[in-house]
């Protein structure tokens, strides 16, 4: 008994071991490396002064819509926040898709998921300045090996997202 007891005990503090190495082996991502990583994963564009925020989202459906690109989603959080009896700067994120290419995406990487679907806020930041923030699309694009037959449809998402914000941005009718 004594001697499974003694195998056991070894057995245990070798894996643990083992563990920590393997955990020491995998570094942890240093606090400025993650802040750079956000940062480069997210673009905003600036509204021009002379589009509200509301031309902008009128814009944008337009657009999309011309794109064939679906809203899927409208969340009115600013209003949301109001609701629940705070002070809100304008916050209004829209999310579109094309159901058959997410469809195709996910099917090959489920990480695609992830950026489902394509999400836009607009707001509006503490001086009434309206913004338009999404993805960087090229992290989609460039960020995960795709196969020949993905790549083209992966750079329509992209190039479509981008239409639809500089019609907000510029209040393309």
């Amino acid at each position: 008994m004594k001697k499974i007891l003694a195998i056991g005990l070894a057995l245990f503090v070798s894996m643990s071991a083992m563990a920590a190495e393997k955990k020491a082996a995998k570094p942890e991502m240093d606090q400025a490396t993650m802040q750079k990583m956000v940062q480069s994963s997210i673009q905003k564009f600036k509204i021009n002064d002379d589009v509200s925020v509301e031309d902008a989202i009128d814009s944008m459906m337009l657009r999309a819509n011309n794109l064939n690109f679906k809203l899927v989603a409208d969340l009115p959080l600013s209003e949301q926040v109001k609701a629940m009896g705070e002070e809100a700067n304008y916050m209004r994120i829209l999310a579109f898709c094309d159901a058959l290419i997410a469809k195709k995406m996910v099917e090959h990487d489920i990480i695609f998921a992830g950026f489902l679907p394509c999400r836009i806020a607009v707001l509006k930041d503490s001086k009434g300045q309206g913004w338009i923030v999404t993805m960087n699309m090229d992290m989609m694009v460039k960020g995960v090996s795709l196969p020949k037959d993905l790549q083209p449809l992966a750079i329509k998402v992209r190039d479509t997202i981008y239409s639809i914000v500089d019609a907000g941005v510029n209040g393309d009718l």
